[in-house]
């Protein structure tokens, strides 16, 4: 349990298993846009929680008490954004059910590039993620010293959160491959309505 990158994989695994709002977010992505499009917003969640992971080696101890010191502006700025998103998310699905079929029109879908700049900003700024970051990851990171000890545990932190983040884009886009357009529509209508009432939860 005192391996380095054990540790890194414990940390890793503890910011990223939890299935929030920015995991809904990436299923909804992988259901709607395909795998190619939702791996992009996969490794876009895994670089965030890469540099968590080096912050917590670095200087996790006074950025923790910096967030715990904010936690209240932390959660409502990322309460609001989530909603946005989640409002944002319903007209796009809205918009989607009154086009024709796809054999009638251009398509446009989203780029991989941009689903991962999306997803780095929406994660950095997930209020969960934070938390989650400031209780364990950092407590975890606690015992690590010398340079090749951090080294292991920021691979460690990324090579977990990314395997995690890449089974739910594939599984996901795989699944939504078999899904008929008006199932597409629906799921992508369900996730941006879940991200909606977290937003609003959060607000609460």
């Amino acid at each position: 349990m005192s391996s380095p990158l054990l540790l890194g994989v414990l940390a890793g695994l503890a910011v990223a298993l939890p299935v929030g709002p920015v995991g809904v977010l990436l299923l909804r992505t992988g259901l709607v846009d395909g795998v190619r499009v939702a791996v992009g917003a996969a490794c876009g969640i895994a670089t965030v929680d890469l540099a968590y992971a080096v912050v917590a080696v670095a200087v996790g101890t006074p950025v923790s008490r910096l967030l715990d010191a904010h936690a209240a502006l932390v959660r409502g700025l990322g309460a609001v954004v989530l909603v946005i998103v989640g409002v944002a998310g319903l007209v796009g699905s809205v918009r989607a059910a009154r086009r024709p079929p796809p054999e009638t029109r251009p398509s446009a879908g989203p780029s991989t590039l941009g689903a991962y700049v999306r997803f780095v900003g929406l994660t950095a700024i997930n209020p969960l993620t934070a938390l989650t970051f400031t209780t364990v990851a950092v407590g975890l990171a606690l015992g690590v010293a010398g340079t090749a000890s951090v080294l292991a545990f920021v691979v460690g932190a990324g090579v977990a959160s990314l395997a995690w983040q890449l089974l739910l884009a594939v599984g996901s886009g795989v699944f939504g491959q078999r899904l008929p357009l008006r199932a597409r529509v629906v799921v992508s209508a369900v996730g941006a309505g879940a991200v909606v009432l977290a937003g609003v939860a959060l607000l609460v």
